[in-house]
């Protein structure tokens, strides 16, 4: 698993992805941030707000190469057939894109840290939004390293992976135009409400346990998809 994921990690930066995707959401973070100052507030809610919707964009094009540049490079079968498990393949896969992840959220510390030099922010609900935005990423990179194993096409995948991500992000939309059963359902499923709390500076551990079993989920989907693919190569 650490050398699948040490591998995959150093490819992020080998290649220009990693940098321009870091670099296109630092920019349009700072410019979020250039108003929030420019207004005299102390408040970074609308921030977190922005890059939760930032990653709408931003992961399905990082994750879009987690299982499709293998096969691009030749080396699936022999990844498929190595004695390493799938329940590690997956694990180091997704380890590998949540690295990068948390490389590009720890950039964005320094946003908080000028307003606490210059302001008096609520130093928990900072806390609680980057811990919600941390769990609310790992969601994320679940559900697009799946989709990534769904094809061996990375604009597909991608395509595939924000369709899925915002289907997450608008499904209390989808609630509402429901009824019944289906409605109560997709509520059920919904996140947005779950995430929010930590914007508000609520540490509900039912929460927290409801959105990492989503990865969990999206790491077994992602695991049955590998074993059809493992037997299929004999």
């Amino acid at each position: 698993m650490l050398a699948i994921m040490k591998r995959d990690f150093r490819s992020y930066f080998n290649s220009p992805i990693a940098y321009v995707l870091i670099g296109l959401f630092v920019f349009i973070m700072s410019i979020m941030f250039m108003g929030t100052v420019q207004g005299g507030s102390a408040d970074f809610t609308n921030g977190f707000a922005s890059m939760n919707t930032l990653l709408l964009f931003i992961l399905p094009i990082l994750c879009m190469r987690a299982f499709t540049e293998d096969k691009k490079q030749g080396t699936e079968v022999l990844l498929l057939t190595s004695p390493n498990s799938l329940t590690s393949i997956v694990a180091g896969k997704f380890l590998a894109v949540y690295g990068v992840f948390l490389v590009m959220t720890a950039i964005t510390f320094v946003y908080p840290l000028v307003l606490f030099v210059f302001g008096k922010p609520e130093g928990l609900i900072i806390i609680s939004s980057y811990a919600g935005f941390l769990i609310y990423g790992a969601v994320a990179v679940a559900m697009c390293v799946f989709a990534s194993s769904l094809t061996e096409n990375q604009i597909v995948s991608a395509v595939i992976g924000f369709v899925m991500l915002f289907l997450l992000m608008v499904i209390d939309y989808l609630a509402s135009l429901t009824g019944g059963v289906v409605a109560k359902v997709l509520t059920w499923l919904s996140l947005n409400e779950r995430y929010q709390q930590f914007s508000q500076g609520i540490f509900d551990v039912t929460s927290i346990v409801f959105m990492l079993s989503f990865v969990a989920a999206f790491g077994y989907f992602t695991i049955r998809v590998l074993e059809r693919k493992r037997w299929s190569q004999g």
